[in-house]
């Protein structure tokens, strides 16, 4: 009995021992941790923009010849665009109009999923023309969106494989 007395002493003083590092430590540790978090890597609007402007044409190939699966994966690439941009760019009054374009990617992907390629067309120009007035709004009218006339890319087929 004893021996089990002399050992729950020995930890409840064990467990006293202020040995731990203090909140002056503990807030230090927290506020360089935070300076490295401040310097690291955001991506800003623009590179966001970027990949959606290539999303946007590579969206219009994919669907215009028929490769509903690429188009598929191209609209999906937009919309995950969009919610980073709505996760990372909070700090940009811009973001506040993205909500806008939710109801053009509902119709996009409706005639996707349908195969549907005169819906798609019409689609592709609304989604064309909200990038359009979203730009106008933020006022970035110069940054004008097109139907595009030539693949981004030529190491990319945008066929419909053959099965």
């Amino acid at each position: 009995m004893k021996r089990t007395v002399y050992v729950v002493l020995v930890y409840m003083l064990l467990s006293c021992n202020p040995g731990g590092p203090d909140k002056t430590t503990l807030q230090l540790q927290i506020d360089s941790i935070q300076k490295k978090l401040d310097k690291s890597y955001k991506p800003g609007l623009g590179e966001f923009m970027s990949g959606i402007q290539v999303h946007h044409a590579k969206l219009w190939f994919a669907g215009g010849s028929g490769n509903w699966e690429l188009a598929d994966f191209e609209i999906k690439e937009i919309q995950e665009a969009i919610e980073d941009i709505q996760t990372y760019c909070t700090d940009r009054p811009e973001t506040a109009l993205i909500p806008m374009i939710n109801p053009v990617l509902d119709s996009m992907n409706l005639s996707i999923g349908n195969r549907d390629i005169q819906g798609f067309k019409s689609s592709f120009i609304l989604l064309t023309n909200a990038c359009n007035s979203c730009h106008k709004a933020t006022k970035h009218a110069f940054n004008v969106i097109q139907v595009p006339v030539t693949p981004p890319f030529t190491n990319q087929s945008f066929q419909k494989p053959k099965t």
